[in-house]
């Protein structure tokens, strides 16, 4: 293993639904020839990918951190009316809130650290 640290930790592979298109051998190719210790994949809403991320990650020697991008829905995945989140704690120069408010949805990247976490993934 390389004493470089860089990792990304948010990948879209070609599995990823309508935002990916990423080969996940040509990921992990780069990934060694950059002699990236790990790699993470979060593919929008899906784990397809996941044993073929995690194969190539072995194959190329670089630690596959299998994860998602998955939605934070307080209403339902069903409802599609905005949500209040609230006024943010985070100001820009202005004083103005940046990143609450109110939003149909919001991402939220997982990651499993383990396979316990894995299993709470899939599920």
């Amino acid at each position: 293993m390389s004493d470089k640290s860089f990792v990304h930790l948010h990948v879209h592979t070609d599995y990823s639904m309508l935002d990916g298109a990423a080969r996940v051998g040509d990921l992990f190719k780069a990934a060694a020839e950059l002699e990236m210790p790990a790699l993470a994949m979060t593919d929008h809403g899906n784990l397809y990918g996941a044993f073929e991320f995690w194969k190539k990650g072995i194959e190329y020697g670089v630690k596959p951190i299998i994860g998602i991008e998955g939605y934070y829905a307080p209403q339902g995945r069903k409802v599609r009316t905005p949500f209040d989140f609230g006024e943010s704690a985070y100001k820009d120069a202005s004083g103005a809130g940046i990143g609450a408010g109110r939003n149909n949805y919001n991402h939220m990247t997982l990651w499993a650290e383990n396979n316990i976490g894995l299993n709470n993934l899939f599920h």
